[in-house]
């Protein structure tokens, strides 16, 4: 089977677009992605699109690919529209790969676009609820909470804080379990989330650009504990895109850019105790994804990983095994995860920083993982990085994801 390569990235500033529409939004970082590919329109042999809130919040339940990409000149071809929840660019990314490695396609198009941030917040933050089995989400929450039975939680933590997703309370229990197993700290979160703001002052392309102090995170507004305001990714627009295609295919291009798809792996979770961490959705796919790609997570340059809090980052980081179970924390304070550390993880601002437009958030790591492995990066740029590693996950379902994709990519 065919070896892949991504010969094309493009991707939008995230934050807040006012003016685009779904369509605008894919439109942008498709025309960045052939631009930067060398490729035409007319090269494509399918189409993965991306998208998992606009049939909630504008009524478009369905051909959403086909409605944003024809304006474009996308037309004639497979179009596959793709929702996986907050890994669904990654889905399509997985998904454009097998389509090359199979042999059905030459060159294919993995592209992701959200609009999120809409008039009524409430809608918005109800969408998340989707992401779990509606049916039995009062129990799914609980069987969360009870995870830190007898955990010792400060006074304000019974407080309400107001309006959030359903998701940061999820995070927020995971948070307590980790803290009482493992000891890990809301320093420990806090620091992780200092780290990836100072990230993303670097990033042209992020929604936010600020640096805070790890005392100032501490003390910024609760929102459901142990997490503050700058610990949580914020809701964001946004689009990213990928050009992937076959050996035989870069031929014709002879780009020089090109990065290598060394492993994509997408998989489930399963019924697993939480406490049976062996069998963690990510470190199952991740050592699929380690074997795959001939590598061990000692061999990895840097990360992007799915910090949709701070919290996520720590466990993530011990489930992709660049650290030990229950060390993330630690891992994350010694300096380890920064720019200049033993393996920076989200120098891109992470989730947190740069924004979190589900359907394109995938797709926006893979993006930095490219931009890094050219050594395009600028002032973020990791030295001498070979290989990178993006995990993206996306739902709950019992005590974990309910989906997560792992990609390695590597200079060719």
């Amino acid at each position: 089977m065919t070896d892949v390569y991504v010969i094309g990235v493009g991707m939008t500033c995230f934050g807040s677009l006012a003016e685009m529409t779904v369509a605008d939004i894919a439109k942008g970082a498709v025309t960045e992605a052939i631009k930067d590919s060398g490729c035409d329109i007319s090269d494509l042999d399918a189409a993965y699109f991306s998208n998992s809130t606009q049939g909630a919040l504008q009524g478009q339940h369905m051909i959403r690919g086909q409605v944003a990409l024809r304006p474009l000149g996308i037309q004639s071809i497979p179009i596959v529209n793709v929702e996986n929840a907050c890994a669904s660019a990654a889905t399509a990314f997985n998904m454009a790969y097998k389509d090359i490695k199979s042999g059905q396609s030459q060159m294919v198009l993995a592209v992701g676009s959200e609009k999120m941030i809409m008039p009524d917040k409430n809608a918005t933050m109800a969408v998340f609820e989707g992401a779990m089995d509606i049916a039995n989400s009062e129990e799914t929450m609980k069987g969360l909470l009870n995870m830190s039975a007898g955990f010792e939680m400060p006074p304000e933590a019974m407080q309400d804080s107001g309006l959030r997703s359903k998701f940061i309370d999820v995070y927020s229990a995971m948070s307590c379990a980790h803290m009482q197993e493992f000891g890990t700290t809301q320093r420990d979160l806090a620091v992780v989330a200092a780290k990836n703001h100072k990230h993303s002052v670097h990033n042209s392309r992020s929604q936010y650009r600020k640096a805070f102090s790890v005392e100032e995170i501490l003390a910024a507004r609760l929102v459901s504990w142990p997490l503050t305001l700058p610990m949580c990714s914020p809701v964001s627009d946004g689009g990213a895109a990928a050009i992937l295609c076959s050996k035989e295919a870069l031929s014709r291009f002879g780009s020089k850019r090109a990065i290598r798809v060394s492993a994509s792996i997408l998989v489930s979770g399963s019924d697993r105790v939480a406490k049976d961490h062996q069998r963690n959705i990510t470190r199952m796919a991740a050592s699929k994804a380690y074997e795959s790609a001939g590598l061990g997570p000692d061999e990895i340059s840097l990360a992007e990983v799915h910090d949709a809090t701070a919290f996520g980052e720590i466990i993530q980081t011990e489930a992709l095994g660049l650290c030990s179970i229950g060390e993330g924390g630690a891992f994350a304070t010694s300096g380890a995860t920064t720019l200049g550390g033993r393996v920076p993880i989200n120098p891109s601002g992470g989730l947190e920083s740069k924004g979190h437009p589900i359907g394109a958030t995938g797709l926006g790591q893979i993006f930095e993982l490219v931009t890094q492995l050219r050594g395009e990066a600028g002032v973020r740029q990791v030295d001498s990085a070979h290989h990178a590693i993006a995990e993206n996950g996306g739902g709950v379902y019992g005590v974990e994801e309910a989906a997560a994709a792992i990609t390695i990519l590597s200079k060719k």
